[in-house]
């Protein structure tokens, strides 16, 4: 995949609108959505170091869509993948009616920072 469509990805997976990734990265809008168009060039080294620390990705994945561990405080795929696997052996442990209301909980939370 290209540059493009990576951070594409990236974005839509943040959950985050352009102009906020644009204020945190401290980069144009305009220069967000120019990285964003066909045939789009690669930001500079700096500004491509500054949207992956915003949306906790590498700049490798980035340019390739290859993912490595960062080696920031960015936790990685795995480490939250474990996170969910330890909140789902806890959900297991609760009773059924339990259950269904930290289910519920979870998924209105989840629709209202999708909104966000």
């Amino acid at each position: 995949m290209s540059f493009r469509e990576n951070l594409r990805e990236a974005i839509d997976f943040s959950g985050l609108e352009q102009k906020e990734l644009a204020y945190k990265a401290n980069i144009s809008l305009r220069n967000i959505e120019n990285y964003l168009r066909e045939n789009a060039s690669i930001p500079s080294a700096d500004k491509a170091v500054q949207i992956a620390q915003v949306l906790g990705v590498t700049v490798e994945y980035l340019v390739t869509g290859i993912e490595t561990p960062a080696k920031s405080s960015v936790r990685s795929i795995h480490e939250i993948d474990n996170e969910i696997q330890q909140l789902v052996e806890s959900l297991k442990k609760l009773p059924k009616a339990k259950q269904r209301i930290v289910i519920k909980n979870a998924l209105n939370l989840s629709e209202i920072l999708n909104n966000i």
